[in-house]
């Protein structure tokens, strides 16, 4: 049996976000129905969807995310799944941790029957310092997570990233070695990073695991402090983009074939040919 059982709609829902969260979640709450209505199975919510992004506004809308009634965020995705009956990539949000009040970057996967499926703490931190363009360090505010995440659906394995976590392809490697038929990255790249390199990431995941990559970021506001790329997309496993949003709010929706891994696999058969006795499998 492929690793993908069956054929299934992706959504994509690129965001505007603004200052207020109630007003934030109810926005998300619409455009997951919106895209269950157009037949997604599994809907994907961009990075910080419930606050600005930038390090001065994660603590100021962090939540402890340990129950529904610790957390509105919490609460809502936890009801639009199953209203919807949808899979929820819930985006990431700020979290703290009430025992130890570290802050993260967190995403909560919510099945259709409204369970908490996976928590995914984003586990490389975006400090960077591209001279003339742009410097940011989440490490200011934020704490690493500790570990990869694969969740489970009735259409087989997802693994999750947050952004950056992108950018560091051993992630993706183990989940696809790990029987992982897609990679999900909630992200908000900005004007420098998302032109270099954002669609090269996604195909180039893709490419090097014959998987299919999904890339969920904020629509871009240019009265924001930090002006996201934009560009939501999903890439197939021999690395083709089959959809892809321009910069303003919006929802894609692709069909995933459950047929296309196989066929990729089998004409290039990359999958069978790795020599593990020359290198390390970084799975193990």
């Amino acid at each position: 049996m492929s690793i993908l059982r069956r054929p299934l709609k992706l959504a994509l829902v690129q965001l505007a976000t603004g200052a207020d969260k109630s007003t934030n979640l109810a926005h998300a709450k619409a455009k997951v129905i919106e895209a269950a209505e157009a037949g997604a199975n599994i809907v994907v919510l961009p990075e910080c969807f419930n606050s600005p992004y930038g390090t001065n506004f994660f603590p100021q809308y962090a939540e402890s995310l340990s129950t529904r009634e610790t957390s509105q965020t919490f609460g809502t995705l936890s009801a639009v799944a199953k209203e919807t009956a949808t899979y929820l990539v819930g985006g990431s949000i700020p979290e703290i941790d009430p025992t130890t009040s570290k802050l993260y970057n967190t995403s909560l996967v919510f099945s259709p029957n409204g369970d908490l499926l996976a928590k995914h703490r984003k586990v490389h931190l975006f400090d960077i310092d591209i001279p003339g363009k742009i410097k940011f360090k989440e490490s200011e505010v934020l704490s690493p997570g500790d570990k990869m995440t694969v969740f489970e659906t009735e259409y087989g394995k997802i693994g999750l990233g947050i952004c950056y976590d992108i950018r560091f392809p051993e992630l993706a490697m183990t989940a696809a070695r790990n029987g992982c038929f897609a990679m999900v990255y909630p992200g908000a790249f900005n004007m420098t990073t998302g032109p270099l390199h954002w669609s090269l990431l996604a195909r180039s995941r893709a490419v090097d695991n014959q998987i299919y990559v999904a890339l969920c970021s904020p629509a871009r506001d240019l009265n924001a402090t930090y002006h996201a790329w934009g560009h939501s997309m999903v890439v197939d496993p021999n690395g083709e983009v089959l959809e892809e949003l321009d910069a303003e709010e919006g929802i894609v929706i692709v069909n995933l074939d459950h047929r296309r891994i196989d066929e990729v696999r089998r004409g290039i058969p990359v999958t069978t040919q790795r020599r593990f006795d020359i290198y390390k499998n970084v799975a193990e």
